[in-house]
């Protein structure tokens, strides 16, 4: 997985995922008028204006980004019609060539972790048959419950081809609460940086970058400096660009010399771009989608600054 990531981030010239977590807000009125038409003011109306929405900035943006991240809450909140508008949504990206990174932030004890990832990233076996269900490339865990609740995963990563990206210090104002305790003269995230590093060791690639990701902040730069000399051959997702104050002068730690290490996300700042005064008085509402894709241009040429 990490080896195709890199792939397609030198071959784009772009290591933008574009977040796919979409609001009801954020959809335009034409297509939540026929979603609500078709199925009433529902959990279902909802879904299916999602997936459309979905597919629409998928088809706008895919020939720019390696990769989407879809956030399973914003489609959760809806039952089993959202979770299906969250799967289909992935088949739809992995057909136009995108690399999923599923957004679930899942942490518990060793069974229920083997769980998700049968489900997740592995699979789920019903007697002699056996199935793929979310079909994810990588997914975001939380590793606050220590080392048996990310073991289960690990061996997944070997075996189906898959990756990882673990929380080490999150984009959130208030992540420092915990995060940036100090046990023993190092910060937590510190710690949860070396244990990150010591569990990709066995599942480098041939880009010499490991399966196992790490989750850091746009908002902490210092960090991230700190973050990088502890986890070199780490790839880092990087929440909190644009929406959340970040800029591309804020990132430069994040990457290491050979211009790889760090892929950034953006997600309303994408696909809401048609709702902004900048793209607004470009694009109508039903050209969200064009919007989206001028949005992800603006940001390739703003990163492109770092190097």
């Amino acid at each position: 997985m990490i080896d195709s990531l890199i792939d397609k981030i030198e071959a784009l010239q772009n290591p933008t995922v574009v977040g796919l977590d979409p609001r009801l807000s954020f959809v335009p009125e034409h297509i939540k008028k026929e979603a609500y038409e078709a199925y009433g003011k529902t959990p279902k109306a909802a879904s299916g204006a999602f997936l459309r929405f979905n597919q629409e900035i998928i088809d706008a943006v895919h020939d720019l980004v390696p990769a989407v991240k879809p956030q399973i809450a914003m489609y959760e909140q809806y039952g089993a019609e959202g979770i299906q508008a969250y799967i289909d949504t992935i088949q739809y990206a992995k057909k136009k060539g995108l690399i999923i990174i599923g957004d679930i932030k899942r942490s518990d004890i060793a069974s229920t972790a083997e769980a998700y990832a049968d489900g997740h990233i592995g699979e789920v076996k019903i007697e002699e048959k056996s199935y793929t269900i979310y079909q994810e490339d990588t997914i975001t865990l939380n590793p606050y419950l220590g080392s048996d609740s990310i073991e289960p995963y690990l061996g997944h990563c070997k075996n189906y081809s898959k990756g990882l990206f673990i929380l080490v210090k999150t984009s959130n104002p208030n992540s420092g609460e915990i995060q940036d305790l100090e046990i023993e003269g190092k910060k937590l995230y510190e710690r949860i940086g070396k244990m990150v590093d010591t569990w990709g060791k066995d599942l480098v690639g041939e880009r010499g970058y490991s399966a196992i990701g790490a989750v850091v902040g746009a908002t902490h730069p210092q960090q991230a400096a700190e973050l990088r000399r502890i986890m070199p051959k780490t790839y880092f997702l990087v929440p909190g660009y644009g929406a959340q104050g970040a800029t591309a002068k804020d990132l430069k730690n994040y990457f290491n010399k050979d211009g790889l290490g760090a892929i950034i996300n953006s997600s309303r700042g994408i696909i809401a771009a048609h709702q902004k005064d900048l793209y607004k008085n470009q694009y109508k509402e039903k050209e969200f989608a064009l919007a989206a894709r001028a949005a992800v241009l603006d940001m390739k040429e703003d990163l492109q600054q770092i190097f």
